[in-house]
């Protein structure tokens, strides 16, 4: 199936099949692409939490508005973005940047005082969200071409899912969740033809 082939055929599942489990090698590769998605700067103000054990799933329920696919999906994938990046994330960036490109982290004072101005010149948080939702579409895109469904959700109760996961509000927020799985028998949204807007309304070429 060629990737156009399995856009078309993707939608944001309203039911999945609670009797099927995203192999971990899938997951491990779906979650890859997630890794390679292009990040400002390189500095990949977020974190990825997975969720795969079924009493954490069931944990997270009330969490979410709508508990239908939080209730039957495989995994839940959680993108978590930084709300501050100070000179401790920074210095552990350039410290790995050293190690993989075996280069001297001096030879690259200018990059570090490049980003540093730029950190401390816009808002953070806004800046890290939107980051995570390019991971956001990698991520679906790659579980599209695997053949495992998914669904996009921002309907949570923010405050609980953060409390739930025991994150740091201070430091980090949760930005979007993504449940994998696959489609129920019984999801009629997957029988819905497509709509999307005609190339005219869309697209302008210039």
């Amino acid at each position: 199936m060629n990737y156009i082939e399995s856009l078309q055929k993707r939608y944001s599942v309203k039911k999945f099949d609670p009797s099927r489990k995203v192999a971990a090698e899938t997951v491990k590769d779906i979650l890859e692409a997630g890794k390679l998605s292009a990040s400002s700067l390189g500095l990949q103000p977020y974190k990825i939490v997975v969720v795969e054990s079924q009493q954490m799933l069931n944990n997270l329920i009330p969490a979410f508005h709508n508990p239908s696919q939080i209730s039957t999906c495989s995994h839940l994938i959680v993108i978590i973005a930084k709300k501050e990046v100070d000179g401790h994330y920074v210095d552990g960036y350039f410290r790995h940047i050293s190690e993989v490109r075996e280069v001297p982290v001096e030879s690259m004072e200018m990059f570090r005082r490049g980003i540093e101005t730029y950190t401390q010149n816009i808002e953070v948080q806004q800046w890290a969200e939107k980051q995570a939702y390019i991971v956001l579409g990698n991520l679906m895109f790659a579980a599209a071409l695997e053949n495992v469904d998914t669904c996009p959700m921002e309907g949570f109760k923010k405050e609980v899912l953060e409390q739930i996961l025991k994150l740091d509000t201070s430091t980090e927020g949760v930005a979007v969740t993504l449940a994998l799985g696959y489609r129920a028998d019984d999801d009629d949204f997957q029988r819905m033809k497509k709509v999307r807007k005609p190339d005219d309304k869309l697209f302008k070429f210039l």
